[in-house]
């Protein structure tokens, strides 16, 4: 088991979807808050980041609005449509574009497209009873310039997988779309994909879309994804993007955030 996948199962069992590393931006006032130890200010610090402010950090469902719960369990489309093998042969021209392609499907997968932690880290999960849909949610610390690379290369992808085939697990052809996505201007940097999966699953007619977003603030970065077979709520993905960038912002500032409402 991959080490995302392998810390949302943790926090499963625990009954609680809050998870650190065992498993291997707006700004506000200071009302109604406490004071929490800042994280370093030194750049690229690799531990500027601890699990206890990740886990701060975290949104809640009272973030995202009153049809979003804790999580019950991965759905099952996580495992057979982004377990799906790109069809490299579709790619004559430029065969690091089907590799760039399969490391989009494979992060998707293993919610891990911002790369390795350096520091703390800490994972939630909520289902949309409304649309039948999943966020993962993660936070965690990195470098600014781990973090940067990632989000320029997650740029790149409209371009290099605009349109392409993959396989999944029980052999049925995807056709899947990459495009940018807006984000709400918060955070030090961000980038924002919609995917969609239109094939088939377990024999039955199936569309795909998830929302990706990734925010850096300083040495730490939130990122999640949101959608399912009924498609993507984008107002929850922009909800979730400026409420996350403001939680941990705060917390880097040693700042606990306020209870939220949804």
């Amino acid at each position: 088991m991959n080490r995302p996948s392998c810390l949302l199962a943790s926090a499963l069992t625990a009954g609680m979807l809050l998870s650190t590393a065992a498993c291997s931006s707006g700004d506000s006032g200071d009302s109604g808050r406490t004071d929490v130890p800042a994280s370093p200010a030194a750049k690229d610090s690799p531990t500027a980041l601890t699990e206890a402010q990740a886990m701060a950090a975290l949104i809640t469902n009272t973030d995202l609005g009153s049809e979003w719960t804790e999580t019950q369990g991965t759905a099952t489309w996580h495992d057979t449509l982004l377990k799906s093998k790109v069809d490299t042969q579709a790619f004559v021209t430029d065969k690091q574009n089907a590799v760039d392609c399969q490391k989009l499907l494979d992060g998707l997968y293993a919610e891990d497209l911002l790369g390795d932690p350096k520091g703390g880290q800490a994972v939630t999960g909520f289902d949309d009873s409304d649309n039948d849909g999943q966020m993962h949610y993660l936070v965690a610390g990195y470098t600014q310039s781990d973090v940067d690379a990632k989000l320029s290369w997650l740029k790149t992808l409209p371009d290099k997988c605009d349109q392409f085939t993959a396989v999944d697990n029980k052999g049925g052809k995807q056709t899947v779309q990459v495009i940018s996505m807006s984000l709400p201007n918060v955070g030090d940097a961000r980038q924002g994909l919609q995917i969609t999966m239109n094939g088939e699953l377990d024999g039955d007619p199936s569309s795909l879309t998830l929302d990706f977003a990734a925010v850096r603030v300083g040495d730490s970065a939130l990122s999640f994804s949101n959608g399912g077979l009924n498609g993507a709520d984008d107002a929850s993905t922009q909800q979730a993007a400026q409420a996350g960038a403001t939680r941990l912002k705060d917390v880097l500032a040693g700042k606990t955030p306020p209870p939220t409402q949804g």
